[in-house]
Order: C-alpha cells, then structure tokens, then sequence
C-alpha cells in the first residue's frame, strides 16, 4: 500500500479531531434565538468569534479535501476491492 495514502488518512483524522474540538468550542446554545448580533468592527482586529469561525471554514474545506484525495486513491489503488 502507498505510504501516501496512510499520511494523507492521518492527516485527515487529526484535521477531524481539530474540526470537532472548535465546533465544540463555537457551541454557543442560543443559535436559533435569532439574536441578531452586529458587528460593529471596520478593519478592526477580528474579534475570537471572528477567528474562530474562519478557522472553522478553513478546517471544513479542508478535511472535505482531504476527504476527496483518499477517495480518489484509494480508487487508484484499488484499496476498496
């Protein structure tokens, strides 16, 4: 077996863990209040909320990425008989 393939599906858990630990963090409970929270900030420094929820984005296209890479060569090399 490629050795690529088990450090891409390494890559892939530990993006995952990442993922799962900041969706935990974000939890914030009040998500269908409809609260309505506005930010205020121009050019400002991004607020945590800010980066977190960039990270966020960054992290989900990532693993969903890395996701497709494995699939692809696992079809390539025929691991999924």
């Amino acid at each position: 077996m490629s050795v690529f393939y088990w450090v891409l599906l390494t890559v892939a858990i530990i993006v995952a863990i990442v993922f799962s630990g900041l969706i935990l963090l974000t939890g914030k409970g009040d998500a269908m209040s409809g609260g309505g929270s506005v930010r205020t900030s121009f050019k400002g420094k991004a607020s945590f909320d800010d980066q977190i929820s960039r990270w966020t984005l960054y992290l989900g296209v990532g693993f969903m990425a890395l996701m497709l890479g494995i699939d692809m060569l696992s079809h390539y090399l025929k691991l999924g008989n």
